[in-house]
């Protein structure tokens, strides 16, 4: 099977070497990934229930997950919600297959609970968030199935991208948050999980401005507060100078004023809960980041059907195959991957998958150009695998 794939080098300086480099991370606690994380798992819990009684992943989407922020009270050693956090569950699912009915709303109701009280650990679900849901029918000629073995077909004409490698500053700002939620905060549980870093790289120079929730009611008062925020800074500078050489400076919380009594405190680890409104795909790539100086693709990852959603499949293919470039071909500085289907073509056959890619100094590019076109072709092949791995929640969607 012949596939139009492209593969070129590109006269480019390489990310790491440019002069500025932006890089930004919403951590699991901001709203954005909020909905984004609840998205999914409402998406996987409707798969594994289509499995469950129907032998197939029936059609749905649950990209358009809202959540409207509440109003609340905060104060050292502990404060109140006055108005919860609403998070509004909303898509398209199919309720009725062949004379079955599915229960989709409670199914994603549940899935919902579980994911907050796993991940949002400081919410208290019983009186700080309302979770509504208001998934609509799929419409019936959508109502594709996947099993295993067929190659569904394209449901819209789009693209997916992806890079690799990381550069430092990518690595630093993912690694920032995800060590300050896994490691720190079981030390420092007055740490919220609503994290935001923001990285820039000028020259030779590295700033890394992190915005930490943190939670009311581990925290006696303000010279509490202004030590878990030197506790964090410290950790975050310590963090970076494990992926670079370069100058760091680190700053935590900036609009914090303390003569006013004004700083990033909460009840609940998140901003969702006095005002930061959150919607799906606003925030990170599937890949964990939001990186300007990259190629970027504006969709939605998270709650988008894994069967034949391209906005979806092609985009976390892409990261994956640009990934396996980079490990198993010399010699390739950065590589840049898009695929683009065409509605109604199966998914394995895209119009076309281009690689780009800047050689290092001296490098054989026909001998990389080779190398990269089996494995993209490879990838396509087996772009089932990735629904497979979507279900069984083994790929990261933002």
């Amino acid at each position: 099977m012949i596939r139009n794939i492209k593969v070129e080098p590109l006269t480019e300086t390489p990310v790491n070497r440019q002069q500025i480099e932006l890089v930004e991370r919403k951590g699991i606690g901001h709203p954005d990934s909020i909905s984004d994380g609840l998205s999914e798992a409402v998406s996987r819990a409707l798969c594994a229930e289509y499995i469950k009684k129907c032998g197939a992943v029936l059609h749905h989407n649950t990209d358009e997950i809202q959540i409207v922020a509440g109003r609340s009270c905060p104060a050292f050693g502990g404060g109140e919600v006055i108005q919860p956090i609403y998070a509004l569950l909303v898509g398209r699912a199919t309720k009725e297959f062949e004379g079955a009915e599915i229960p989709t709303d409670a199914v994603a109701l549940s899935a919902a609970r579980q994911y907050l009280r796993k991940h949002i650990v400081d919410m208290d679900l019983e009186k700080d968030i309302i979770i509504d849901c208001k998934l609509g029918t799929g419409s019936s000629d959508l109502r594709d199935v996947f099993r295993k073995n067929k190659v569904p077909f394209a449901n819209d004409t789009s693209f997916g991208v992806g890079h690799a490698p990381f550069s430092e500053l990518e690595n630093i700002v993912y690694n920032t948050e995800r060590e300050i939620i896994n490691n720190l905060k079981r030390k420092i549980p007055g740490i919220g999980t609503d994290i935001k870093v923001m990285g820039m790289r000028d020259g030779d120079e590295i700033t890394i401005t992190v915005g930490c929730a943190m939670v009311d009611r581990y925290i006696d008062d303000m010279d509490s507060y202004i030590s878990i925020k030197q506790q964090v800074n410290s950790h975050v500078h310590d963090l970076a100078l494990k992926y670079t050489d370069r100058k760091v400076n680190t700053y935590v919380n900036t609009a914090d004023n303390y003569e006013h009594g004004s700083v990033f405190l909460t009840v609940t680890g998140t901003s969702a809960e006095m005002g930061d409104d959150g919607s799906v795909g606003r925030g990170n790539r599937c890949n964990g980041l939001i990186t300007p100086n990259r190629p970027m693709s504006m969709e939605a990852t998270s709650g988008k059907n894994p069967i034949n959603h391209i906005g979806k499949l092609y985009n976390l293919l892409s990261t994956r195959i640009a990934r396996q470039i980079v490990k198993e071909v010399p010699d390739v500085e950065d590589v840049y991957i898009r695929i683009l289907s065409q509605i109604g073509q199966p998914i394995d056959q895209p119009l076309v998958a281009s690689a780009q890619i800047i050689p290092k100094k001296g490098a054989h590019f026909e001998l990389i150009r080779s190398e990269a076109n089996a494995i993209i072709d490879e990838g396509l092949a087996n772009v089932t695998d990735i629904t497979e791995m979507i279900i069984k929640g083994e790929l990261d969607t933002f």
